[in-house]
């Protein structure tokens, strides 16, 4: 074994109180422990020592399976005592580039991270500098921030799901994200107030977990909306209408609402171009002195019929 690699007790380490990660699934640890028990621990855990006890850096899966094992020794690299800054920035870049971490308890964290920037320097990290301490992409921290301004209630929601295994995940991180900008944007146009906001978000949750929405960025249908109800293209109280029924009707969709808002509003302006150019063709057949056939005389009244039995 390589001088710098230490065997120490695991139950001489403890969790690093700074590490992102706060949901170890059982079926990913059964799977580790599993490899463990037969091959033992191939890469050395990292850690730290502050006063008698030693502090994992890298490795809390590994530590876990091993104290289940109940193995006497695991093999450690022991690092310089990090400041909590240095604890944080060190957290982000060891364990992101390995597996993906859970968004909202990474969101949690990196508020912590952003807070001691602002202790130490005075001001708040710009969107840059704090992607640059958490090695995260900027639009990844965007979306970290998204999380952190929810309801708790949603949060705690969340909570709750990622304790589950992926594949009993009813509503995930994306689900909320997406349900919440639809209900903010028809907010912002003012065809909900702040009230129906959250039932709307709540009720396109509830489509989820019922399957009545199955594809995530559905949601993204009623931003639409909102932009046709600032462009004039659907009036307010019409999507007011296809709103109330995706609070109140638990079987109507985002896609009913869409093809009876949007979708019937472009077909009715594509219709609208259709019968100006008629009515401009028709004049011209006129300005022409062109006479009308008994063909045209009987389409022309169709038309009119048709006219009449939709007014």
């Amino acid at each position: 074994m390589a001088e710098n690699v230490k065997l120490i007790n695991p139950n001489q380490l403890q969790r690093n109180p700074e590490n992102p990660r706060l949901i170890f699934r059982q079926d990913e640890l059964d799977a580790l422990q599993d490899s463990i028990a037969k091959q033992g621990i191939l890469v050395p855990l990292t850690v730290y020592q502050s006063s008698k006890h030693y502090f994992l850096l890298d490795g809390e899966r590994r530590w876990r399976c091993a104290l289940k094992l109940g193995l006497p020794k695991v093999p450690v690299i022991i690092q310089p005592e990090p400041d909590r800054m240095q604890n944080l920035m060190m957290m982000f870049a060891i364990h992101n580039a390995r597996k993906d971490w859970d968004p909202l308890p990474t969101a949690l964290k990196l508020q912590d991270l952003e807070e001691e920037f602002t202790r130490r320097n005075g001001r708040k990290p710009k969107e840059e500098e704090l992607a640059g301490l958490a090695s995260l992409s900027r639009g990844v921290v965007r979306r970290l921030k998204k999380l952190l301004h929810l309801p708790e209630e949603y949060r705690d929601e969340l909570q709750r799901e990622l304790e589950k295994p992926r594949s009993k995940q009813e509503i995930t991180v994306d689900h909320v994200l997406e349900a919440t900008k639809a209900a903010e944007s028809l907010r912002k146009r003012s065809v909900i107030d702040t009230k129906e906001e959250n039932k709307l978000r709540r009720a396109i949750l509830n489509k989820f977990r019922s399957k009545v929405i199955s594809n995530t960025v559905a949601p993204r249908k009623l931003v639409r909306l909102s932009r046709a109800v600032q462009r004039q293209e659907v009036s307010v109280s019409t999507a007011r209408h296809a709103v109330e029924k995706l609070i109140y009707e638990p079987s109507y969709s985002i896609d009913d609402a869409f093809t009876q808002t949007v979708e019937q509003a472009d077909f009715g302006h594509s219709l609208e171009q259709l019968v100006e150019r008629v009515i401009s063709r028709l004049e011209e057949y006129e300005e022409r002195g062109y006479q009308l056939s008994e063909a045209l005389r009987q389409v022309l009244r169709r038309l009119e019929s048709r006219i009449r039995s939709m007014s």
